[in-house]
């Protein structure tokens, strides 16, 4: 229950509409049970029971409420049909069709207002997740599957709507309705009525040990589904791989594996969850068998009560039946739900570690210089970088070159609190950027990664994607800086054509002069450069150099470099092993020293 108190947390914006729900539930319940008590005068009619009274009843009390109804309608079937038995009929026919259109009326009306709650909370959950999936460290996920998050969002919120939201629609009306229909059961035999209750519990307790089971099986469900949807991410992000090492049938049987897990686990939780309708409709009959043996002699035995309310009374008691059976549905539901709740819940209440201090400061601006002091950091136990430290210049241009694995790309993650650091601390202005707001801090910072993180959209809005309100003008201006306004040009649509997802339409050098443009209209006072030359042929690694050279003029840049030749003009080029800096200076002052950079350069060259 703790769960779907936490779930009905998201309904508060729309409690109007669960107020009105409330109240057409109310009127549905009470006239539920006074359209089956309206049968009573009409079997009177039918059977010709009907006592012949002269004047109007008087009301005795609420004790006397069955006697008061049953002679005033026998009073006015009697004014009635005093010149046509049919007359009589009429009338209680059309109070029974009344009761019951008026029943119906309000039971839409109150699921049309329930439909915008349920609606709105599976919106707004969805819409928190999202946000809270964009809000998490990039460290969350590389702890977890991304098939498994799809999952979350997509069939974990539905199973909520489908098992929690749907008990919203019950929670008033079903037991209502059984109160309203056991009052009126009470005034028409009290007797018959406690019998009845030493039945009802004890089938319910049946029904309840059925789904004891439910939220562990349904659990298992949600995980592996979570799997194979995983498998389908990355077959998909690595085809090409996958085809290119004929590995088609490696993958089928692990997905395979995956589905048949999938299909025991479902099975397990159907049959269980499909044993409680014939169940509670065994012990429901049986119920109404016990109740036609016991009433059925208080009518022809004792006389204690009559054909018509007999008849009526068994409707009444199947019309307990129909909620009752809904409530136990919607127990299974709940304990069903539970799982769901829990996975997506459990995202919703992830503690992000990369937070905003309080009062944060908003920097707007780059006046001075990059310090990074000391920092010792690492992704998991064994520090990818040991006591850096490295100062860059407003202005200056900074490589940072060395083998893979020395801890170059881990400095752009650091320096963009994509991740923080263990140890140290790292200066923006001689502010440490904790301090500064996250926003503010990825603001003043521009980054161009070696895979060109393109998304299925426009060349303009991929282009735009760092400043929505540019004008085309200025989406031009960039991607001529970035010597892709030739190319885009000779798109089908232009700026306007589809790049398809992740960009894949385009070459590896197109991709990269997008992800610059993209970069220059962002126009960032200091920029970080990740290899971004590296994956290029020889052509389009001279196109995007040189749009590299015209973006960094003026600017303040750390470029991590793979190939050495992109980065002899560097006003610093700083070479590490193993997390730590080896040698420090110019591409002359390096060669000089005939150390770790001059056999690199060397073996380049080669």
């Amino acid at each position: 229950m703790d769960y779907f108190k936490k779930i009905l947390r998201f309904a508060k914006p729309y409690r109007k509409y669960g107020y009105l729900n409330i109240l057409f539930n109310i009127l549905y319940a009470l006239f539920s049970a006074l359209s089956f008590a309206a049968l009573i005068p009409m079997l009177e009619v039918l059977f010709d029971k009907t006592k012949q009274i002269k004047s109007a009843p008087n009301f005795e009390g609420i004790g006397k409420l069955k006697d008061y109804y049953l002679d005033y309608m026998n009073y006015q079937v009697g004014r009635l049909s005093q010149d046509d038995p049919m007359n009589g009929l009429i009338l209680v026919i059309g109070l029974v069709l009344v009761l019951f259109l008026m029943k119906n009326i309000f039971n839409y009306l109150a699921m049309y207002f329930i439909t915008f709650l349920r609606n709105g909370v599976l919106m707004d959950i969805r819409n928190k997740l999202y946000q809270k999936i964009t809000e998490l460290p990039i460290a969350y996920y590389s702890e977890k599957r991304k098939g498994d998050i799809i999952a979350r969002i997509t069939s974990d919120v539905l199973e909520i709507q489908h098992s929690f939201l749907s008990v919203l629609e019950l929670i008033v009306r079903e037991p209502l309705t059984i109160l309203f229909t056991i009052l009126i059961m009470f005034l028409i035999s009290v007797k018959l009525t406690i019998f009845v209750f030493i039945f009802i519990p004890v089938s319910g307790m049946i029904i309840s040990s059925i789904g004891k089971s439910l939220k562990r099986q349904s659990d298992n469900v949600q995980r592996e589904q979570g799997h194979f949807l995983s498998i389908v991410e990355e077959t998909l992000g690595g085809l090409r791989v996958v085809k290119a090492f004929n590995a088609e049938s490696h993958f089928y049987q692990i997905f395979k594996a995956s589905t048949k897990r999938f299909f025991d686990f479902s099975n397990k939780l159907l049959n269980r969850q499909n044993l409680a309708v014939p169940s509670g409709e065994f012990l429901g009959i049986l119920v109404i068998g016990v109740l036609l043996w016991f009433g059925g002699k208080m009518v022809l035995v004792e006389g204690s009560l009559d054909a018509s309310s007999f008849i009526a009374y068994m409707g009444l008691a199947y019309n307990i039946l129909t909620p009752a059976k809904a409530i136990s549905k919607a127990a299974y539901g709940v304990r069903k739900g539970n799982a769901a709740a829990e996975r997506v819940l459990e995202v919703l209440e992830t503690e992000n570690p990369i937070r905003d201090v309080a009062n944060a400061i908003e920097k707007l601006g780059f006046e001075t210089e990059v310090h990074i002091a000391d920092i010792t950091f690492g992704y998991d136990e064994d520090p990818v970088l040991k006591n850096f430290s490295l100062i860059v210049p407003k202005g200056h241009t900074v490589a940072l070159v060395g083998q893979s694995g020395s801890g170059k790309s881990t400095i752009a993650n650091l320096a963009t609190r994509f991740y923080d650091v263990n140890e140290g601390k790292i200066f923006i202005d001689g502010i440490n950027i904790k301090e500064i707001s996250k926003a503010s801090l990825r603001n003043l910072i521009g980054l161009v990664s070696q895979d060109s993180i393109l998304f299925n959209d426009t060349v303009k809005n991929n282009i735009g994607l760092g400043k929505p309100n540019a004008s085309i003008e200025e989406i031009m201006a960039a991607a001529k800086i970035a010597n892709a306004h030739e190319f885009i040009s000779e798109l089908p649509e232009g700026y306007d054509t589809n790049i398809g997802d992740s960009g894949n339409k385009l070459s590896g050098g197109q991709k990269q002069r997008l992800s610059i443009a993209r970069a220059v209209l962002k126009n960032p006072p200091i920029m970080i450069l990740d290899e971004a030359t590296s994956a290029l042929d020889t052509e389009s690694e001279r196109l995007v150099q040189d749009a590299l050279e015209k973006m960094m003029r003026n600017r303040t840049s750390i470029v991590i470099a793979h190939r050495l030749s992109t980065i002899q003009g560097a006003n610093n080029i700083v070479v590490l092993q193993k997390g730590e800096i080896v040698e420090q200076g110019s591409h002359a002052d390096l060669l000089a020293k005939n150390g770790v950079y001059k056999k690199l350069v060397e073996m380049q060259s080669f």
